[in-house]
């Protein structure tokens, strides 16, 4: 069996500038998936960078509220909503709130740098 509690994960700035902890990955965690499953952090006011990842992506929001950006498309999310990102989807999430917009990222297959592209220009 393997627990993993949020606040023994170490937080670091991803590329994107949201703020991660890695709760799963298979090549960290010696787990048998595929997947990899972070807990993001977007404050008041700020959106993570543009970017593109070659593998899909989705966002399940905890809590706050904000606006998600897929290619040309937008939609506003809030706490319960989960967000499909098809893979080599420009994407990013501003935090339209008052509050820390918080959200689970599951990537398949697991993230790797090398399937991500930082566009930047948010």
């Amino acid at each position: 069996m393997l627990v993993r509690r949020l606040e023994d994960c170490p937080q670091f700035v991803a590329g994107d500038g949201s703020v991660l902890r890695e709760l799963l990955h298979p090549g960290k965690t010696h787990v048998a998936i595929r997947y990899s499953l972070a807990h993001a952090r977007v404050a008041p006011g700020e959106s993570t960078e543009a970017h593109r990842l070659q593998t899909a992506e989705v966002y399940y929001i905890l809590r706050g509220c904000g606006r998600m950006h897929i290619n040309a498309r937008t939609a506003d999310v809030d706490a319960d909503c989960a967000i499909y990102i098809p893979p080599g989807s420009v994407q990013y999430i501003e935090n339209t709130g008052n509050d820390d917009l918080i959200f689970l990222c599951i990537v398949d297959p697991a993230w790797r740098a090398a399937d991500e592209e930082i566009i930047g220009g948010t």
